[in-house]
């Protein structure tokens, strides 16, 4: 990517982003276009745009200054995203939907950040080299599932695979508030990437977020994990989102 971790000096939120499997799959970007609020567009490489599905486990989540409770501060996520860059060329991540296994965490995140969130069951299991995610969305809403197994491989360097850390260098969520476009910066260091290897997937949290059933499988990448520092939200300058917004939550 062209940007650098951001410095976040005064964070609202510091967690880990631990045992996180990136699982990528092409979509046109017309498609990915269509859910997105005015203001972004669609990040494309190679002429297409892509759709991302990363389970990992949230350790250690706490607000500066306050101890990590053992269980509010540790739970298994879920996210489908997609990458965008603002109308002034700056990348970062469009959310269709984020899974989270604590109820807490889900409605600070849909309240602070107006991010698409639902409460699921989640589990995340580490045998060797293995890494098993079981994600089930509970209700009201729509029913969505994901039970994904990987195999970890060979470290990867970034600095060599351009295509990695296009997907994976994203230091920016994107979010609209009061009807107006937003971002908060996220600062850790660089991903320790793995190339990966998909044993099983079964899921249907795609669709569930409005977008075609992928028609082939997907690029996999696992990291252990970094240490995060998340900013507030800030408004962005020029008009706000028009018309309807589309995808999960929304």
């Amino acid at each position: 990517m062209d940007t650098e971790p951001p410095r976040v000096a005064h964070p609202v939120m510091r967690h880990r982003w631990d045992t996180i499997t990136f699982l990528h799959w092409r979509y046109p970007p017309e498609v990915v276009q269509s859910f997105l609020p005015a203001g972004l567009t669609a990040d494309t490489r190679d002429g297409t745009a892509w759709v991302g599905l990363t389970p990992f486990l949230m350790k250690g989540v706490r607000p500066p200054g306050l101890p990590a409770l053992p269980w509010l501060s540790r739970f298994g996520e879920v996210n489908v995203r997609t990458y965008v860059r603002d109308s002034q060329g700056n990348p970062g991540i469009w959310f269709l939907s984020l899974d989270a296994a604590r109820l807490p965490a889900v409605l600070a995140a849909r309240g602070g950040f107006r991010l698409p969130y639902f409460w699921s069951d989640i589990r995340v299991r580490v045998t060797g080299d293995r890494i098993g995610y079981h994600c089930r969305r509970r209700p009201p809403g729509r029913s969505a599932r994901c039970v994904a197994e990987v195999e970890l491989g060979a470290r990867l360097e970034t600095a060599h695979d351009e295509l990695a850390d296009f997907l994976t260098a994203r230091y920016r969520l994107f979010t609209v508030i009061g009807g107006r476009l937003a971002a908060a910066e996220a600062e850790h260091p660089p991903w320790p990437l793995h190339q990966a290897r998909v044993i099983g997937l079964d899921q249907d949290l795609l669709t569930a977020a409005g977008l075609p059933a992928p028609a082939h499988g997907p690029l996999a990448h696992a990291s252990p994990g970094v240490p995060v520092r998340v900013g507030m939200w800030h408004h962005l300058s020029g008009p706000g989102p028009q018309g309807r917004l589309r995808g999960a939550g929304r």
